[in-house]
């Protein structure tokens, strides 16, 4: 038989056969007034139908139920095998409650087992047969086979590991040697799953029934254990599901005369349908524009009794899930970003269909949708074929078909409307007028986020037709010059549709070009230097951020003793042991008062400068020792509204201040304490190697002309710009003294904070000789490339006190409480600043 049905006049010869009385509701929110009233309907015999055969579809839910099952199963395993006593209990007491089905003790669990079975088997057998599903019926016997064959290879797996515990846990109390685990739920599951869906056949729905009620009154009996059912049940799924989608699933909906049927319910009297074949081809343009593009739909040319064409477009449920997963993706992939998720066929259609009414609302050309009618498995869009889209050579797009575009898109957007995916595809002309098409996945009542990315993912596409320049150009007769450097931290290659990406014009520099043209007409700022507006949930921040965060799990496991340090605590002073937490705070506070003074006043925000700082103790546990701060203090600045050389510029003074101060301290009291002891422990050549090493470097570039070139082209004039910036800040006296204070608070809290660490051990000793030594010894502790100098500073501050007559017990003892003080307890509440400061857009 033939695939396609040659055209006919009598609706019988056209397919489907049970699907074509499923017209379901219907509506008609425009009843133009050429409808055909019902007494003009055209006799269904009377109908010329050519339609095309429902061919199997795969449909991915059946992949992501498998994996469902598949997970279950192992969590089930490994709950069976570490909380046994969770499990036992379950039993238990399902077992106490079941003591009415004691009768069932005497019947022989395999007879029972074959006679649900049997019934299960043969009457679902019969379902298909009679519906001549020949080969489903063929493939639902392989998928019992299969469940009995992987449930008994488990079986002998569970039993090669040997866990006793696990062994316990699924073994049924009829399973024999090694065939613990019951197989009557995976064959009689598998083969269920590929005979179903249940929602179609009442044969299947009843078999999951009878299967369900089967397993709660074996496991009652004792004749089945809770976890070998579950896995067991489970194993059959993923086997069911994976075979089911591997053959597809015949697509049920409206066809031929249902479709027909199913017009008649919104004023549309067909005398004649027809199936476009090229419909079924992917990428034909010009046959999706028909539609406004929606995905994966069938197009029908239609013609009623008056003569008046209509395009119907149907969208069955099977092929839209695929589109939904992609939406799920994309709301899972971005984040503060809208993403509509359309669960069935019906809710995309009727958005859609409102989307197209709201366009033409607003004054916008586009589509013109007549009604929209469904069915349990499809949902119908009928259109005008008057204001069917034509596509626009793409090739040869003028700079006025450019400003046409964004201008179309500028009057959606003021009316909150936006599109989401513009591509390629999208450009089209209605009427010769130029229009943006497919609007099935956009949406109404839409933010700011959401209209920037329309902007951007239309400025960028145009621009890689032609060029960042002309294109720019043409968004500035439409866009005001605001508006177009707004769009800046928005030009990221996560909000370019993959359509644009795969375009002959774009290359990887292109968006490059893009931000650093629309940089360019902000004369107040740089360029490149627009901070990127967190659009993707995986991007380098958040990678930076969990990678952080694993090396701070792992330095808190692997480096905390935690025996050691409750025992240092235990026996400190409590009141000299809180003193040294509150200089621990002090210290930022100091740090803080330093990046302080060299911001703006209406940017200075005390609370807000003082948990920046705390956040910097949580990145000191992933960061060698004053990078963590630096980086924070960055992100900062960038997050109040300074640009990257500002920014840097700030940072590198703050850091300057507090290593100057530092330096200037030691050499101070190292007059007045008169301690030598540790000049043979600095590296005195030190300094001359890296000095050389970095002079030597500069001049291998600067002989290799296009590395010269490119530095003095592109890095020069940012490296005089953060000059520029750097030497301004230098030069007001009044902040930098604010600066250096801050920075005295923060050198003397944290030596008084070990001071005080020392007094808590009964150890006391001069304060301004105690700041002394450990300023040097911390400092050389820090220079170690460990988190936060981990271990080189507990080593250097226990050696450094040693030296100079602090018995060793006490000056491990002072040293563990002061890392408590100055970082353990700091990561707790460093993480919390900083989750604050990220809630409020500030890091």
């Amino acid at each position: 038989m033939s695939d396609k049905t040659p055209s006919s006049s009598v609706s019988e010869r056209s397919f489907p056969t049970e699907s074509d009385c499923a017209s379901g509701k219907a509506r008609n929110p425009i009843q133009p007034s050429d409808a055909a009233p019902p007494e003009q309907s055209a006799p269904h015999d009377e109908v010329d139908i050519d339609d095309v055969a429902p061919r199997r579809a795969h449909n991915a839910n059946d992949l992501i139920h498998a994996v469902a099952a598949l997970i279950l199963a192992v969590v089930v395993i490994v709950v069976a095998t570490y909380l046994h006593g969770i499990t036992t209990g379950v039993e238990h007491d399902a077992r106490t409650a079941g003591q009415a089905f004691t009768w069932l003790m005497d019947l022989p669990v395999s007879v029972l087992q074959q006679f649900l079975s049997f019934v299960i088997i043969i009457s679902v057998l019969v379902h298909l047969l009679i519906n001549r599903e020949w080969f489903q019926a063929a493939v639902s016997v392989v998928a019992l086979f299969c469940g009995y064959a992987l449930i008994l290879g488990l079986s002998f797996l569970l039993a090669h590991i040997g866990v006793p515990t696990l062994m316990d846990a699924v073994r049924s109390s009829e399973g024999a040697g090694p065939a613990m685990l019951p197989d009557f739920y995976a064959g009689i599951g598998a083969f269920l799953s590929v005979a179903g869906p249940k929602r179609s056949r009442s044969s299947v729905k009843w078999g999951w029934n009878t299967l369900f009620v089967a397993a709660a009154i074996f496991v009652i009996v004792s004749w089945h254990s809770v976890a070998g059912t579950i896995v067991s049940f489970a194993v059959g799924r993923v086997i069911g599901l994976v075979l089911r989608f591997a053959m597809g699933t015949r697509t049920q909906g409206l066809w031929g005369s249902g479709i027909v049927q199913a017009a008649g319910n919104i004023g549309l009297n067909l005398t004649e349908l027809h199936r476009r074949e090229e419909a079924d081809e992917i990428g034909t343009r010009k046959t999706r524009l028909d539609d406004d593009l929606i995905e994966n739909s069938r197009i029908y040319d239609a013609k009623d009794v008056h003569g008046k064409r209509y395009i119907i477009s149907v969208l069955d449920s099977l092929p839209h899930a695929a589109g939904y997963l992609n939406q799920l993706w994309q709301g899972f992939r971005f984040t503060g970003v809208a993403i509509r998720r359309d669960r069935s066929a019906s809710d995309a259609v009727h958005h859609h269909f409102s989307m197209l009414l709201g366009l033409r609302s607003a004054g916008l050309t586009a589509p013109s949708p007549y009604g929209v009618m469904d069915s349990e498995e499809s949902s119908v869009l009928v259109l005008d074929v008057a204001d069917t889209p034509s596509p626009t050579d793409i090739g040869s797009l003028t700079k006025e078909a450019m400003v046409d575009y964004m201008a179309y898109l500028d009057r959606a957007n003021s009316r909150g409307y936006t599109h989401r995916c513009i591509i390629p595809d999208t450009l089209a002309q209605i009427h010769g007028e130029h229009v943006i098409v497919g609007w099935q996945n956009g949406d109404y009542a839409s933010g700011s986020t959401n209209i920037a990315m329309d902007k951007v993912q239309l400025l960028v596409l145009l621009a890689t037709l032609s060029n960042p320049t002309i294109a720019i150009e043409a968004a500035l007769q439409v866009w005001n010059r605001q508006t177009l450097v707004s769009l800046a931290p928005f030009v990221q290659k996560v909000a370019i549709p993959s359509a644009t990406r795969n375009l002959p014009g774009w290359n990887k520099q292109l968006l490059g070009e893009v931000r650093n043209g629309l940089n360019t007409l902000d004369p107040h700022d740089e360029p490149d230097s627009a901070e990127p507006v967190t659009l993707a949930r995986f991007n380098v921040k958040s990678f930076v951020s969990i990678t952080l965060l694993i090396i701070a799990v792992a330095v808190i496991f692997t480096q905390l003793r935690p025996n050691e340090v409750i025992d240092a605590v235990r026996h400190a002073n409590l009141g000299w042991a809180l003193a040294c937490l509150l200089l621990s705070m002090l210290a930022w506070a100091g740090s803080a008062i330093t990046l302080g003074s060299f911001m703006e006043r209406g940017k200075r925000h005390w609370f807000d400068l003082f948990c920046s700082q705390a956040a910097s103790g949580f990145t000191a546990v992933s960061m060698p020792a004053g990078v963590g701060p630096a980086f924070v203090n960055l992100q900062f600045l960038r997050k109040n509204g300074y640009k990257n050389t500002a920014a840097t510029a700030i940072m590198s003074v703050t850091w300057a201040v507090q290593g100057l101060t530092t330096i200037v301290l030691l050499l101070i009291m190292g007059l007045f304490t008169g301690r030598n002891m540790f000049s043979g422990m600095v590296p005195t050549n030190t300094l001359v190697v890296v000095i050389g090493a970095i002079v030597l470097l500069l001049c291998l570039c600067m002989a290799i002309t296009p590395i010269r070139r490119m530095i003095v082209d592109k890095y020069l004039p940012l490296l005089r710009s953060y000059a520029h910036q750097l030497v301004e800040v230098l030069t007001q006296p009044r902040k930098l003294a604010i600066g250096v204070c801050g920075a005295l608070i923060l050198n003397i809290a944290t030596g008084l904070g070990f001071w005080a660490a020392l007094m808590a051990f009964g150890n006391s000793s001069n304060a301004l000789e105690t700041i002394f030594v450990f300023l040097l010894a911390n400092t050389l502790g820090s220079a170690a490339p460990t988190p936060g100098g981990l271990g080189a500073v507990e080593a250097a501050l226990t050696f450094a006190f040693t030296s100079i007559g602090v018995p060793p017990a006490v000056a491990l003892s002072a040293t563990l409480l002061y890392r408590v003080g100055f970082y353990w307890l700091r990561i707790p509440i460093g993480a919390m600043a900083m989750k604050r400061l990220d809630h409020h857009n500030l890091l």
